[in-house]
């Protein structure tokens, strides 16, 4: 088993709960096992300044797929999810982004490891330091030195509602991975 960072993202569609569904359903992806997820984040959109604020979580797994297998399955449940890829950095109801796999470095026309812009992304840094304080972005660093380079760390804004509280306790109590991070990095 292999330990794979995911990033969550969407501003279309009741995106808070749709993020919520696909933390859930990562655990369901073949020889895959939710370990943790972050809490939601809201960030203003990068690249396209005229559409809503996105949604944004971090989810870690335990998977047996290889880099380009999570990748695909991934992007599948993009398309189930109503992903449409009309306008870079444009409005969508799902983005999923392959981070990090154990750390592996891997730049081909599918998948890239880390993901290129990864180290430069409040919005990714901050819920992978919720979930893995001490982790390690393969030819740049450690999350939080990273993210202390970061000029706008406080555009990323952790989502206080008991709805998603309880969300991530729910996906707990229902056996959907979820274990705590002194096991998630052992």
């Amino acid at each position: 088993m292999s330990h794979a960072f995911v990033a969550l993202g969407g501003n279309l569609d009741r995106p808070a709960a749709r993020l919520m569904r696909v933390i859930g359903e990562l655990d369901d992806l073949p020889r895959t096992r939710l370990l943790r997820a972050s809490s939601l984040y809201r960030t203003a959109p990068v690249g396209y300044d005229d559409q809503p604020d996105f949604i944004n979580a971090v989810a870690l797994v335990d998977t047996m797929l290889t880099p380009e297998a999570l990748m695909a399955e991934l992007l599948a449940s993009e398309t189930r999810h109503g992903r449409v890829r009309e306008q870079r950095n444009g409005p969508r109801t799902l983005d999923l982004d392959l981070l990090l796999y154990q750390d592996r470095m891997l730049d081909d026309h599918f998948v890239t490891l880390p993901h290129p812009r990864m180290h430069v992304r409040p919005f990714v840094l901050v819920p992978l330091l919720e979930i893995a304080p001490d982790s390690i972005v393969p030819g740049h660093g450690p999350v939080r030195a990273l993210l202390a380079l970061c000029p706008d760390i406080a555009d990323v804004r952790r989502i206080e509602h008991p709805v998603f509280d309880w969300g991530l306790h729910t996906l707990r109590t229902l056996g959907k991975g979820m274990i705590g991070p002194a096991a998630a990095t052992a």
